[in-house]
């Protein structure tokens, strides 16, 4: 007998496109919770992204396997209809477009809310559903930007840089599924549904695991900017050379002890320049070009993790994407998630971080085609018959492709 999985028996109704909704449905679809996503008349824009196959795009699959897929212009009445009727039997819904957008389409909190007052809204935008900027578009790296993250990346003396990661998109549609399955908890308890205004701006900001308090802390005295290869506060922590190739040692505590002894520099440890966190940082540079000559004397990169990881002190390579892919950590804890597509067939994709002890394998999930249950969710959710599907394909309300 198969196990119930944690949300089964949840139901979404959709609305999110690109990554960061996406990812938050992704996530309750693999534990279980039915998910059905609407996409305008001309998909997700994220099917234009590569890699394509037969016009279908990986990354469309990626971010999308474990839905129900409709295709529905809901700028009609009869769209609208359809998604008002869809929003009486769900538990939640999801959107991530831009702050207004939901409430020109008469899709809003206070038009949902009446028609299904236990239901759980989540809006996932960049800049929030409030606010002078609110009504601004945004993306991923929009969103650092105001969260001041993409003001740490690069060199102190030159332009800032990105890494070209979905840094926020992902965290942010990770932590809009804590908050609807919070708020799900909530609903069980007798609060009665309510709604989500999760932002990446609000997520991304609370990466400064440290420069605010310090900032402030401080009266201002001290301000954290970008410091290229190292850390801007802990002495060593950055980005290292060793024979071509580029590794990452940190120390805290006692790990600055084993560092030292490792490089064969024990008078380190009674030297007062180097005595704490606050006096190694005024001596950054001769630190790290210490740790950066053993490194050149130790002349293999293999050589010089291995050492390092032997005493203990935290490190490790910078690895590509291929070199992830074939990793043994990485294939051990299954990082890496293989599904199957029917145009791709297998498929590497990352893996849901979340791990329950009970539910240790990842579901077999496919991403569906553009409009794939459009007869499903109509004819066995809202009962309709084949004659009025028809003739809403006939009309333009539905479409279908295979994509």
């Amino acid at each position: 007998m198969t196990k119930m999985r944690m949300l089964e028996g949840i139901k979404v109704l959709d609305f999110s496109h690109l990554v960061a909704g996406p990812q938050c449905t992704k996530l309750m679809a693999d534990q279980g919770a039915e998910i059905i996503k609407i996409e305008p008349l001309t998909g997700d824009p994220i099917r234009g992204l590569p890699f394509h196959k037969d016009g279908r795009s990986g990354c469309f699959v990626q971010h999308n396997i474990g839905k129900k897929n409709v295709c529905m212009d809901i700028r009609t009445e009869q769209g609208k209809d359809i998604c008002y009727e869809l929003v009486k039997q769900v538990d939640v819904v999801v959107e991530n477009f831009m702050p207004g957008v939901m409430k020109r389409q008469k899709m809003d909190w206070q038009t949902l809310n009446k028609i299904n007052p236990e239901l759980i809204m989540c809006s996932i935008s960049c800049l929030g559903q409030t606010g002078p900027l609110a009504g601004l578009p945004g993306y991923d790296f929009i969103g650092q930007s105001y969260a001041g993250v993409l003001d740490m990346n690069g060199e102190p003396d030159g332009t800032p840089i990105y890494a070209d990661l979905a840094l926020g998109d992902v965290s942010t549609g990770s932590h809009a599924y804590a908050a609807i399955v919070t708020a799900l908890f909530h609903k069980l308890r007798g609060g009665g549904g309510q709604y989500l205004d999760i932002s990446l701006l609000d997520v991304l900001f609370g990466y400064h695991e440290i420069g605010v308090e310090v900032y402030d802390g401080s009266g201002g005295e001290i301000e954290f900017k970008r410091s290229g290869r190292h850390h801007p506060f802990i002495v060593p922590a950055g980005i290292f050379s060793c024979d071509g190739r580029y590794v990452f040692i940190i120390t805290l505590g006692e790990q600055w002890d084993r560092l030292v002894k490792l490089m064969g520099r024990p008078d380190m440890l009674e030297d007062p320049h180097f005595a704490d966190v606050p006096t190694r940082y005024k001596h950054r540079d001769e630190i790290n070009a210490i740790v950066q000559a053993w490194l050149d004397d130790i002349g293999d990169a293999d050589d010089a993790l291995r050492m390092l990881q032997d005493h203990r002190v935290p490190c490790a390579p910078l690895l590509s994407i291929p070199e992830i892919l074939e990793h043994p950590h990485m294939k051990a804890r299954a990082v890496v998630r293989t599904v199957s597509d029917p145009v791709f067939g297998k498929l590497k994709i990352p893996n849901n971080p979340l791990r329950f002890s009970q539910f240790p394998d990842s579901p077999n999930l496919q991403a569906g085609f553009l409009g794939e249950c459009n007869h499903e969710i109509l004819r066995e959710k809202l009962g309709y018959t084949d004659i009025q599907i028809a003739e809403l394909e006939n009309s333009g309300i539905i479409a279908e492709k295979n994509i």
